[in-house]
């Protein structure tokens, strides 16, 4: 009678990553930060979250799944623009020398995250902020009604790409 042992492969970058962002989004939404995720920017990039604070600023948190996927990614300095707070989100196998000290650091174990080290405050000018609360906005609102009428979004995409 053979024995099967049945050992489970370590996670792919991308299932690392999806672990590390959700992970991150219930460490703000404990916080009672409301997170949205993949947020389009206005200068193009997309920010892995982007959370709204309760005193009405706003925290990115980029993702680093590995040490490669951090050193071959150097925009995350143009995030610093369209936030008050910047943090890194890895897990507990990411080698953390590698980061910067002038960005926060949250720490996921599973599906939990913790605080490592607190972002320094880089607060946004009134007008920035104005625009991105109007952008962040639309965009989970537009979300929301996604997820609430899948085939009204379907119809409106459709029609835009037609215009």
């Amino acid at each position: 009678m053979s024995q099967s042992t049945s050992q489970s492969s370590p996670p792919t970058a991308p299932e690392r990553t999806l672990s590390v962002c959700r992970a991150a989004a219930r460490f703000c939404a404990q916080l009672g930060w409301a997170p949205v995720r993949e947020m389009p920017l206005p200068n193009g990039r997309r920010a892995d979250i982007l959370a709204l604070l309760p005193d009405g600023g706003f925290a990115v948190v980029e993702v680093k799944s590995c040490a490669r996927d951090f050193l071959t990614d150097g925009k995350w300095p143009e995030y610093r623009a369209f936030c008050d707070r910047l943090y890194f989100a890895v897990d507990l196998d990411f080698p953390e020398e590698l980061l910067p000290q002038e960005v926060g650091l949250l720490i996921a174990d599973g599906p939990d995250a913790s605080l490592v080290r607190e972002a320094p405050a880089h607060p946004l000018a009134p007008a920035r902020r104005r625009a991105l609360l109007q952008r962040y906005a639309v965009v989970a609102a537009g979300r929301l009604a996604a997820l609430q009428d899948p085939a009204g979004q379907s119809e409106i995409r459709a029609a835009l790409r037609v215009e």
